[in-house]
């Protein structure tokens, strides 16, 4: 059964969306990110215009978010405290990044810059996660700890910075201005590519700043809630790519699967949870790579400036 997408201006088959959008939801519940880092890339393999791929997943994101946060808040596993610095970061970095992708796209170079930010960061981040996490499986086996433990007093020097506050559900006494700008830079990514950020933020506050794994999840859903709700409103008021129909789909399939990703994230370990989000990186990015190789079905085509309409 086949659905017309009004802004994407193309027909779509309904258990296709539904299917991809539930799957994507349970790795959101499961793993605390956003999910968009997988969907976006799915519905440009279908087909679907970047541009509305893009503003289109940060509805479907902001939505299976939701039922994540619910989950972690009525587990007690959600800092407040340094949710708000993420998300005060995070909408200043999506309100760039919208105003980046805009003129992207006006320029006729956004699917390009999508591409080449997708192989990038994903290979690049999925890589170093792999090999962290194949590094800490083989010390246990070896019947040593993952990870070296830190000498007490001893920090990173981004955490010494000034205006360091302390964040009591998070283990975390630090300066704010490494949190605030990871927080920007995952939101000014978030709005050109469509993704929540979770697959950076969730590695970055386990490995950089040691908060534990149960109050992480809850927290980046946080802060991918407030970022991406943001990210539509502004991709819906400034260029009007939002496709409403594919967007109920996608809220539909992906609210129902991020139920069921939560529940499993009760029985997984937190060396599993590195080893699995690091291959679903590295595959997403992986993906994108041998596109650039491919040859394209219609090697020539005309794209008109918006610019000029």
């Amino acid at each position: 059964m086949q659905i017309y997408l009004p802004i994407a201006e193309l027909p779509i088959s309904i258990l296709t969306v539904l299917g991809l959008s539930g799957a994507v939801g349970f790795v959101s519940g499961l793993f605390g990110v956003g999910g968009g880092f997988l969907l976006t890339p799915l519905l440009i393999f279908l087909d679907i215009p970047p541009a509305v791929a893009v503003a289109t997943v940060a509805a479907q994101v902001a939505g299976s978010s939701t039922t994540g946060v619910l989950t972690y808040w009525r587990r007690r596993a959600l800092d407040l405290k340094l949710g708000s610095i993420l998300v005060a970061g995070g909408i200043l970095g999506t309100l760039l990044g919208v105003l980046f992708f805009n003129s992207m796209r006006r320029l006729g170079q956004l699917e390009l810059v999508i591409t080449l930010s997708y192989v990038t960061l994903f290979t690049i981040i999925g890589g170093l996660m792999l090999y962290d996490a194949l590094r800490a499986m083989l010390r246990v086996r070896a019947g040593k700890p993952a990870r070296l433990k830190r000498r007490a007093g001893t920090h990173p020097w981004w955490m010494g910075l000034p205006l360091r506050m302390r964040f009591p559900d998070s283990q975390l006494y630090c300066s704010v201005i490494p949190i605030a700008t990871l927080a920007i830079v995952i939101g000014f990514i978030g709005a050109v590519l469509g993704v929540g950020g979770g697959f950076i933020l969730v590695p970055a506050l386990i490995y950089f700043f040691r908060i534990p794994t149960a109050i992480v999840v809850g927290t980046s859903l946080f802060q991918i809630l407030v970022t991406m709700t943001g990210a539509t409103l502004l991709h819906a008021l400034t260029n009007q790519s939002v496709d409403i129909v594919l967007a109920i789909l996608l809220l539909l399939g992906g609210v129902i699967g991020a139920q069921f990703g939560g529940r499993a994230a009760r029985n997984l370990n937190v060396e599993s949870f590195r080893l699995l989000l690091a291959l679903l990186i590295l595959s997403v990015g992986l993906r994108f790579a041998i596109e650039l190789f491919i040859p394209p079905s219609e090697p020539f085509s005309v794209v008109i400036s918006e610019g000029t309409r």
